[in-house]
C-alpha cells in the first residue's frame, strides 16, 4: 500500500502546482493551496518581490479617479507626499530611475538625438549597470513590461527583437503605436508579436495579463517586476469598456487655471493669452480622455494584487506606484504638457505597500526619481555602485521619522552644451519640447533650461535667461507670487543661500550629492 499511497500523493502534489500555475486573477485557489506555495516559493528567509509600476505624464490629483490604488495601495502603504521628478520629461526621467543619478550624470536631457533618448543611454553604455543587472546579479527574476526609453529600438544600431542586459523577461514595444494603445509590435523576449485594434488588443490589458503570468510562474527566485504603462499620455486612449466615463468632467480650475496675472513669471510665461473657450473645451475633452484612460491602469492594480495574494506572494512583496513626470492643462496660462519646474509637473504620486510599510501613513520628507534604484537595491539586500547619486527610501517606508535626512531636492531641464531637439508639433496637440520659435502663439510654448531646488517650505529656480523664480509653498502652495523681485535684506538672503546650494548640487555625484542636500 505504501507505493500506491506514495504516488498518489504526487499526483495530488503535481494538480496543487499546476492549478497554482495555471489560475487567473477572477479564479482563486483555495488559500491552503496558496499558503503552500508561499512556503515553496519563498522560504524562511526569502528576499522581497518588486512590483515597480510607473505611469506616463500622471498628474499627482488624477489618482482621485483610482478607487482600486486608494483600496489596495494606498490604504494598505504608504504616501510619500513630496515626491519629485528631477527632470519632467519622459526619457531623463526614466533614465534616472534606472540608474539612480541626476540627469547632469546620466547626460540624458531629452528623448531625441543627440542628447537624449535610447539611442544616447545606449550609446553611453548606461544600460550596462541599471537597477535591473544589480537585481539579476543578486539572484532575481527581472522584467520590464512596457514602456522603456523613449526611441526604442530605433534610435540604436539593435535588431527590434533586441534585450538591454539585466532583463530576464522583456515585454516591450519595438514598433507600431503603443502610445495609442492599438495597433503596435511587442518585442516578447526576443519574438516579435503583433497587436491589431481589437478590445483585447488594447496594450495596458496585454500587459496586465502578461505580468501576472510573470507574477505566477513557479520559480523560488524572487523578482523584479517594471511595469511601465502608456496611460494617461496621450492621445490617452481608453479601453473600449471605459470609453464613456467621466461625461462633462473639465480640467481643474485651480487657482492658478489661466492665471490673471502673471507678473513675476518667465517671460515665456508672461507673454501667453489668456485661455480661450475653444482651448478650454479641447483640453477638458483632453482631460475626460486621461481619466478614462487610468481606469484600465485601476484594474491592473486589482489584478496584480490578486495575483500576488493568490500565489502566496503579497506579504513578502514591495508593490510601488509612481509617474515619469507630471502634467499641466492651463496652469499659469500654459498649454497641456510638462517640461517646467512648476508643481504640476514636477511633483507626483508615489505610494508603496510591502512587508513592514505602515498603512494609510503619509510622510512629508523629500524624495524622489533619482532614489527609487538604490532603494530596491537596499531593499534587496545589494549594494549600489558608487555612482548613484540617490539614497535608499527605506528609512520613509518604517514607522518613525528618520533623524536627519535631505533638506533639498534638484531639479533640472537642459539641452546639453549647444543642442537643441528639433522641433515638429504633434498632431494631439499636447506639447513635447520644441525650440523657441515665435514668441506670438501658445503653441510654440517652451521654458528655457532651468536648474532648481525645492526644500519643504519653498521652490527656487534659475533660467538660462538669468531669470529667477522663488516660491513659499507653505502660504503660495499654486506658485503664483514669485518673491524673487522682493529686494528686502531677508528674501534677498534666502535667495543667496539657495543659489549657493543649487550651484553645489548643479555638479554633484555620487556620495557629494547627498551632502549637498543634507546641508543645513
Amino acid at each position: 500500500m505504501r507505493p500506491i499511497r506514495l504516488l498518489a500523493a504526487v499526483v495530488i502534489a503535481l494538480l496543487a502546482v499546476t492549478a497554482c500555475g495555471t489560475s487567473n486573477a477572477r479564479t482563486r485557489p483555495p488559500r491552503a493551496t496558496a499558503a503552500k506555495t508561499a512556503g515553496a516559493h519563498h522560504g524562511a528567509a526569502a528576499k522581497p518581490n518588486f512590483v515597480f509600476l510607473l505611469t506616463d505624464d500622471l498628474d499627482a490629483s488624477e489618482i482621485s479617479v483610482m478607487p482600486r490604488l486608494k483600496s489596495l495601495l494606498t490604504d494598505q502603504g504608504t504616501t510619500l507626499s513630496n515626491y519629485s521628478v528631477s527632470v519632467s520629461w519622459c526619457c531623463p526621467s526614466r533614465s534616472t530611475t534606472l540608474r539612480g543619478q541626476y540627469a547632469h550624470n546620466t547626460q540624458v536631457w531629452s528623448n531625441t538625438a543627440p542628447n537624449g533618448g535610447f539611442g544616447r543611454f545606449y550609446g553611453k553604455k548606461l544600460e550596462d549597470s541599471t537597477i535591473a543587472t544589480w537585481l539579476k546579479g543578486a539572484g532575481y527574476r527581472t522584467g520590464l513590461f512596457g514602456k522603456y526609453l523613449n526611441g526604442y529600438p530605433e534610435q540604436a544600431p539593435v535588431a527590434k527583437t533586441y534585450v538591454p542586459p539585466g532583463w530576464g523577461t522583456w515585454v516591450v514595444p519595438a514598433a507600431g503605436s503603443p502610445y495609442h494603445q492599438f495597433n503596435y509590435t511587442l518585442n516578447d523576449n526576443g519574438k516579435l508579436e503583433s497587436h491589431g485594434s481589437k478590445p483585447n488588443d488594447y496594450l495596458t490589458d496585454v500587459l496586465n495579463l502578461k505580468v501576472r503570468s510573470f507574477i505566477k510562474a513557479p520559480s523560488a527566485k524572487p523578482f523584479f517586476a517594471y511595469v511601465g504603462v502608456y496611460n494617461p499620455h496621450a492621445p490617452a486612449t481608453p479601453a473600449p469598456r471605459h470609453a464613456k466615463l467621466f461625461k462633462g468632467v473639465k480640467a481643474p480650475r485651480t487657482p492658478s487655471y489661466d492665471e490673471k496675472d502673471l507678473t513675476g513669471k518667465p517671460t515665456e510665461v508672461r507673454r501667453l493669452p489668456p485661455v480661450s473657450k475653444k482651448e478650454a473645451a479641447t483640453w477638458d475633452a483632453l482631460y475626460r480622455d486621461r481619466l478614462r484612460s487610468l481606469q484600465s491602469v485601476d484594474d491592473m492594480i486589482g489584478d496584480l494584487v490578486t495575483a500576488l495574494r493568490d500565489s502566496g506572494r503579497l506579504d513578502n512583496t514591495y508593490f510601488i506606484f509612481s509617474s515619469d513626470n507630471g502634467f499641466h492643462i492651463g496652469q499659469h496660462r500654459m498649454p497641456p504638457g510638462k517640461n517646467t519646474a512648476y508643481v504640476e509637473d514636477t511633483r507626483v504620486p508615489f505610494v508603496v505597500r510591502g512587508p513592514g510599510v505602515p498603512a494609510g501613513r503619509t510622510v512629508d520628507q523629500l524624495a524622489g526619481n533619482v532614489d527609487v534604484a538604490p532603494t530596491l537595491a537596499d531593499l534587496a539586500g545589494v549594494k549600489s555602485p558608487g555612482f548613484v547619486d540617490g539614497r535608499s527610501l527605506a528609512p520613509l517606508m518604517r514607522p518613525g521619522t528618520p533623524a536627519s535626512w535631505r533638506q533639498a531636492f534638484l531639479l533640472e531641464h537642459g539641452h546639453g552644451p549647444g543642442t537643441r531637439p528639433p522641433l515638429k508639433p504633434p498632431k494631439s496637440g499636447v506639447l513635447e519640447p520644441p525650440e523657441l520659435l515665435s514668441p506670438s502663439t501658445r503653441e510654440s510654448f517652451y521654458l528655457a533650461p532651468y536648474e532648481g531646488l525645492r526644500t519643504g517650505r519653498y521652490f527656487y529656480v534659475e533660467y538660462s535667461t538669468k531669470e529667477r523664480e522663488l516660491y513659499d509653498l507653505a502660504t503660495d502652495p499654486n506658485e503664483m507670487h514669485n518673491l524673487a523681485g522682493d529686494r528686502s535684506p531677508p528674501v534677498q538672503a534666502l535667495i543667496a543661500s539657495f543659489s549657493a546650494r543649487l550651484k553645489a548640487m548643479r555638479t554633484c555625484a555620487g556620495a557629494t550629492c547627498a551632502a549637498a542636500e543634507d546641508a543645513r
